[in-house]
């Protein structure tokens, strides 16, 4: 969407925004074992955006769970159109129009596109489900989100989690929207689908429908919002005109200090290969691909959704299977046999996962027990747990990587999803494998900790340690690694030394595997649409 028509947008929003608040919120508190959120007070009025942004663990989430019905508050109250607000479920808020698209998607991945997004609204003909139309309105509900190439009966666990994340907003837009709660929207999409959920934005805005944005990704705010407020350790430090700060400004109200704007990688030595990667591939979904990770090196691999990033990674690790390749550790002549992940751990191969909540954390058990839990034998004697032992590793990477939490007992469910992230890191920083593989390291993590997991990568980058880091964010690749790997429709297209690269460079060869005789395919029909790396 262009810079005018938000403008023409916006502008339409703050005059619809001087009429009475929509919704109210007053004194808002809630309290677990300790404060998470302490006396909020806003409102919000129909047709206006506010930005809502903070460290994780600020309060963002439980405030915007609060208002739609997930969570109850432990003091204060709400009003709806002046009237007393406190629904008693997510489904009884929806039903007054407050709808939420929450960070951890709600999709049920056995289920295909169609039924998800109908799930409770199924049309019927003749007491059968009439797949027919089914099929034509969950069409015209992702065309709207700017997803024509779906097909509706794909099951949604088939696909990447970008296109995940489109389906879940499809989903909150289908009926009567007044409140519409946007959590991390933007975390896994593509640059055209940003641009056309921004497009949705200012759409629902000149209807008059009020929006809550969340996001740590500042700049993105101030282009979409004209409000901000500002969470800081369960406390409202700023409700204001989003214009009037710049970004710096708003990083110090939300950490409290000002964010480094560069990285002091220190001195590191390069040395001989750590992994050696030939011709590894999976069918239609990774070419044959090769490549070296050398001993204190941080190597990016850029891409697009779909261009096969985390399936290399997954390949390596041996959580997928293989069709051909081998891969060799350090000066090792033979190739390694890694048919499992158990395998890859053996060999000295860690990989911190895409998707923490289903695939990096036991969510139910408690911080000790996911830092420690690849390395189990270091905390036990005799093969029973030392519980003082786990508790003294825990709150140790606590400290070390700031995780918000109350101590290392907590259930790792318990923190937002940036700390989470922060767990499954502690996880293999303490199993202390010499090749780490990263798939999105920083996703939803606030700018203030992004530095924190930065320097943190440099350190393991001195210690001699190899690093292969996928990411969607190509500032962050440009700024932490030594060399980036380029992935395009399943191949590895090109590699660029520090120096050698440009933003151009790398989104040029990111796209090169869509070219077809009429310019660039969004993507191919096996794989998700693309996500600038």
């Amino acid at each position: 969407m262009s810079n005018e028509s938000m403008a023409a947008a916006r502008s339409d929003g703050r005059a619809a925004a001087s009429a009475v608040p929509l919704l109210s919120l007053s004194g808002i508190g809630k309290t677990y074992v300790e404060p998470v959120l302490s006396d909020v007070t806003i409102s919000i009025s129909p047709g206006q955006i506010l930005a809502l942004t903070g460290e994780n663990g600020a309060g963002k989430s439980t405030l915007s769970k609060i208002v739609c019905g997930l969570v109850d508050a432990t003091t204060g109250g709400m009003q709806l159109d002046g009237q007393p607000y406190r629904p008693g479920s997510r489904k009884e808020a929806e039903h007054l129009g407050i709808r939420m698209v929450m960070q951890e998607l709600n999709l049920i991945p056995t289920l295909s596109i169609a039924e998800n997004l109908y799930f409770n609204q199924l049309p019927h003909r003749f007491g059968w489900i009439d797949k027919a139309r089914l099929a034509e309105d969950t069409r015209i509900q992702m065309a709207a989100v700017g997803l024509t190439d779906l097909d509706p009966w794909t099951p949604v666990g088939e696909l990447g989690v970008g296109h995940q994340q489109m389906v879940e907003i499809a989903r909150n837009l289908i009926g009567s929207c007044r409140l519409l709660v946007l959590d991390e929207p933007t975390a896994m999409l593509t640059n055209r689908e940003v641009e056309l959920l921004f497009t949705q934005i200012a759409r629902l805005q000149s209807e008059g429908v009020a929006i809550i944005y969340i996001s740590h990704r500042l700049e993105e705010l101030k282009r979409v919002a004209d409000r901000i407020a500002v969470l800081r350790d369960g406390q409202l430090v700023c409700d204001d005109a989003i214009g009037g700060y710049s970004t710096e400004a708003l990083v110090q109200l939300m950490v409290g200090r000002a964010a480094e704007a560069e990285l002091d990688l220190g001195h590191r030595t390069i040395g001989a290969p750590l992994l050696r990667v030939r011709n590894i591939g999976r069918g239609k979904v990774v070419a044959p691909t090769s490549f070296d990770l050398r001993a204190g090196e941080i190597l990016g691999v850029a891409g697009l959704i779909g261009s096969g990033r985390t399936e290399l990674l997954r390949l390596i690790f041996g959580a997928d299977r293989a069709d051909q390749g081998e891969v060799f550790i350090g000066d090792q002549t033979q190739a390694a046999k890694i048919s499992s992940p158990k395998d890859a751990i053996a060999a000295g191969i860690a990989m911190i996962t895409e998707d923490r909540k289903s695939q990096g954390l036991l969510l139910p058990q408690s911080i000790g027990l996911n830092t420690t839990l690849a390395k189990l034998s270091a905390v036990s004697k005799l093969g029973v747990l030392d519980q003082q032992a786990e508790a003294a590793v825990a709150d140790d990477y606590i400290k070390r990587l700031r995780i918000r939490s109350r101590n290392g007992l907590q259930a790792a469910g318990e923190l937002s999803g940036g700390n989470q992230q922060k767990v499954v890191i502690a996880r293999w920083l303490y199993r202390d494998c010499p090749i780490m593989l990263f798939d999105e390291p920083t996703r939803g993590i606030d700018i203030g900790a992004k530095f924190d997991i930065y320097k943190l990568l440099a350190e393991l980058s001195r210690q001699g340690k190899g690093l292969l880091i996928v990411s969607s964010d190509l500032r962050e690749l440009m700024l932490i690694c030594d060399r980036i790997a380029v992935m395009s429709a399943g191949k590895l297209v090109d590699t660029f030394e520090r120096g050698q690269w440009s933003q151009e460079t790398i989104l040029a060869a990111a796209f090169s595997g869509y070219v077809n005789g009429n310019g660039y395919d969004s993507a191919p029909a096996d794989t998700s649409t693309a996500q600038a790396a």
